[in-house]
């Protein structure tokens, strides 16, 4: 049968007809999706559209009229249907028995209905006191009766709705967060609510109340698909069960994935979490660019009067090379190059969650249609960037999901693909796996002064359950892909290793406390065996713990913690006959000592600056290749203040120092003096490196004493006002007496900042001890140093004013 003779069959055969027409309409296979939606939405039209005829016969100024999803023609098997029966007020009693003709024939095939009989001032009024009103009357479609009287509402609704909208906006973003409070976010629940949860239909329906506002829109890439895709889902769930539900129950998962021709329930809720997805994040960028616009409409009366009427210009701050902020957002600046900086998306990511700052949707956008794919290995700043940008905490979620949103997570890492949206079926597990991963690396960045290398720490975390997309053993397919990733972002032949051991035996830790006899030797060596390292039990029992967090509160407890600290704490013991290295067994190469004799000569500091480029692989460089960062040689002659002197001179001209190592070099025979060696890796914050001549005189102004670097890096950070960004964990200062023999070794572990190794050379020489040694690494946001400090004689400090110095280190970093 065609709709034609469906709907001829409803018009000639009343009530009865309707409902067969009706359900003829949704048991053929051939018509499902939008067009159902359509054919019922139109079937139904004519059907109240007699009903309305034949009830209204000479009766003028009343019209029938479909709001809220109705009106927008979606109707699902068991959706109500939204009806406004408008009248000019001239007949009440007339279009009170209209109303009964027309409402009582939908209940009576047990339809659910939402009525309202009013004039067009009622419903302008309601409107207004209404926000769930309004919106509704913004999809009214006229089905019958007086066009003129229908339109007129449509049009003063719509007026209204723009003349009003800074101040019903925000009260719709209200809403929409109220109910994402109570439903919590469609992406990552087992049995989600289509309709009311975040990222549902009720938001998607939100994003065309803003656009109808005329004050801000939605991305619109996919949004229409995406809800039309929930809309399928809908409807499969109505013909399932025989209701009117948006809830996709488990146990009907199956069943609604069926109907739609979908390989199992696990390729049904992916498909709905890419769909709620897309709409979340369309949400938030609709909702920061109202909030943007509101707030400059607020402030551009004042502005404008202060400037004479003339247009102001947004201010831009830097936060990193070729990265600003704008408005509250990072955006890209005026001179960057996407085509030519294959880092920029890393390094605007990186400087977005550090700031707490979103990322504009324009500048992802560019990013994702200009920039080229990184080499492999991936150089060292995309590296340290990415670090940076796990290490940052709770605002890394919203830059991540801002890069996957434009496609640019599966470009920097193909693995992710497999594990994008895909669900856990666990009662313990909150997330979906690759929202696990972030929320994983986000606990991991509360434990990054716990470990020596965090950089690994956080790598691993994002990669931990990569082989969850693979068959088998999730840890045993993840160790491999893991070495993959690990080895094409740049790590050495060791750190792949470890982070490969992190990823395989991420279970080992909690399985083996809770599960064996931690009495049996054989246990604890069995973990032993398989760690390797203490270094590598030290990240793992991090890892243990970040892994549990991210996966909600049942799986982790004080108990299960004890537990694993007790086997940590063993297999360590067992691990202790692992001698640490020497720090100052390496012998200096010929260009070391050679500066060395130099500067005993002068009696001068003496140094070098030797540029590391790199290009793509297999592509020759074009043009001028760029710096990806600069090792820094000098030699001083021993004396007091040479590391915060030195560190203080590169914070002032804006060197961010990524590893060093300090060490007394004894020269040869015959050469009187001792000297310090500094080999450092640095690279410039902004712009390019200054000269080595002007490094070299503020260095000896420095250690003169006529360069007064605390006032000039005072004086820099007066000029920028400090910006809310993430809340790094506090810093940790410890003392580990058995690492040397010949000196003690104070280890700092903290946020990286602007001129934080000019404060802590300075704490250390007011504490009146000698840094005979020092190993200080940048990995991402997180400094790692070790500083090997004797007294005054040249003898290891004593337990007691070790400790002393390490508090007072870590007060004055804290303060």
């Amino acid at each position: 049968m065609t709709g034609t003779d469906v709907r001829k069959e409803a018009e000639d055969s009343g009530p009865g007809g309707y409902a067969a027409a009706r359900l003829r309409l949704l048991t053929e296979e051939a018509r499902s999706g939008p067009p159902r939606r359509a054919a019922l939405a139109e079937l139904t039209d004519e059907w109240l559209a007699g009903l309305f005829t034949a009830g209204a016969e000479n009766l003028r100024g009343v019209s029938l009229i479909a709001v809220g999803g109705y009106g927008r023609g979606e109707l699902s098997p068991r959706s109500d249907l939204d009806l406004l029966l408008l009248h000019d007020g001239s007949d009440p009693k007339a279009v009170a028995a209209l109303a009964d003709r027309l409402w009582y024939p939908v209940w009576d095939l047990g339809l659910d209905l939402d009525h309202s009989v009013r004039t067009p001032a009622e419903a302008r009024r309601t409107a207004g006191e209404d926000l769930k009103v309004q919106l509704g009357l913004l999809d009214a479609r006229h089905l019958a009766g007086d066009l003129g009287l229908t339109a007129s509402l449509r049009t003063t609704v719509l007026a209204d709705w723009r003349n009003q909208a800074p101040k019903r906006l925000p009260e719709l973003q209200e809403l929409c967060a109220e109910r994402a409070e109570r439903q919590g976010e469609l992406q990552y629940l087992l049995e989600p609510d289509l309709k009311e949860a975040r990222g549902g239909l009720r938001d998607a329906t939100a994003l065309r109340a803003v656009a109808a506002s005329w004050l801000a829109d939605a991305p619109r890439e996919g949004l229409a698909d995406a809800r039309r895709r929930l809309l399928d889902v809908r409807d499969a769930l109505h013909l399932a069960t025989g209701r009117a539900t948006d809830r996709l129950a488990l146990q009907e998962q199956d069943q609604v994935a069926a109907e739609l021709g979908l390989l199992d329930a696990d390729t049904l809720l992916r498909q709905v979490y890419e769909a709620a997805r897309l709409v979340s994040y369309a949400s938030d960028v609709t909702w920061r660019e109202v909030g943007r616009v509101l707030r400059s409409r607020a402030v551009r009366p004042r502005l404008r009067a202060m400037l004479g009427g003339g247009k102001p210009t947004a201010e831009r701050s830097p936060l990193a090379e070729g990265v600003v902020e704008q408005d509250g957002e990072v955006v890209l600046a005026r001179a960057a190059r996407p085509e030519r900086d294959p880092v920029l998306p890393l390094r605007a990511a990186a400087a977005a969650a550090q700031a707490g700052l979103p990322l504009s949707l324009h500048a992802v956008r560019r990013l994702a249609a200009t920039v080229r794919p990184l080499p492999t290995p991936w150089p060292a700043e995309a590296r340290e960037q990415l670090v940076t940008l796990l290490g940052s905490g709770r605002p890394t979620v919203e830059v991540w999901e801002a890069l996957e949103a434009e496609g640019l997570i599966t470009r920097l890492l193909p693995d992710w693909e497999r594990v994008r949206c895909r669900p856990q079926r666990n009662a313990v597990h909150l997330w979906t796996v690759d929202r696990h991963l972030i929320e994983t690396a986000v606990r991991a960045s509360e434990f990054t002064r716990r470990v020596s290398r965090p950089d690994l720490l956080l790598v691993a975390a994002l990669l931990h359950d990569i082989g969850k997309g693979w068959p088998g053993d999730h840890s045993v397919a993840g160790e491999i892909i893991a070495k993959d990733v690990a080895a094409r972002i740049g790590f050495d032949r060791h750190d792949v290793a470890v982070v490969a051991t992190l990823v395989r035996h991420h279970l080992l830790l909690v399985e083996t406390a809770t599960r064996r006899d931690l009495e049996d030797p054989a246990t604890v060596r069995a973990v032993a065996d398989a760690v390797g390292s203490p270094g590598t039990l030290e990240l793992l029992h991090a890892l243990t713990e970040a892994d549990a967090l991210a996966t909600g509160p049942a799986a982790w407890s004080s108990w299960r913690g004890s537990l694993v600290a007790d086997l940590v704490a063993r297999v360590a013991a067992v691990l202790a006959g692992d001698a640490p290295a020497d720090p100052e067994a390496a012998a200096p190469t010929a260009e070391q000592e050679r500066l060395a004799l130099e500067a005993a000569a002068t009696g001068s500091p003496v140094l070098a600056l030797r540029a590391q480029t790199e290009s793509p692989a297999g592509q020759e460089p074009s043009g001028d290749p760029e710096p990806l960062g600069v090792e820094l040689l000098i030699a001083v002659p021993d004396q007091p203040g040479v590391l915060p002197a030195v560190a203080g001179v590169l914070a002032v001209h804006r060197l961010t120092v990524r590893t060093a190592e300090l060490r007394s070099l004894t020269l040869p025979a015959g050469v009187d003096g001792s000297v310090l060696l500094l080999d450092w890796r640095v690279a410039a914050e902004y712009g390019s490196l200054p000269q080595a001549a002007r490094l070299r005189a503020d260095l000896v102004r420095a250690l003169d004493g006529s360069l007064d670097i605390a006032a000039r890096l005072a004086e820099r950070d007066a000029a920028y006002p400090r910006r809310r960004g993430v809340i790094a964990p506090p810093p940790r200062v410890s003392v580990h007496p058995a690492a040397s023999r010949l000196a003690t070794v104070i280890e700092v572990r903290s946020q990286d900042a602007p001129g934080l190794l000019f404060r802590i050379g300075r704490a250390l020489e007011d504490a009146s001890v000698q840094v005979r040694s020092a190993h200080v690494s940048t990995l991402g946001a997180n400094a790692v140093d070790a500083f090997y400090v004797t007294g005054p004689e040249g003898a290891p400090l004593p337990g007691d004013e070790a400790e002393s110095v390490a508090r007072k280190l870590e007060e004055t970093l804290r303060g």
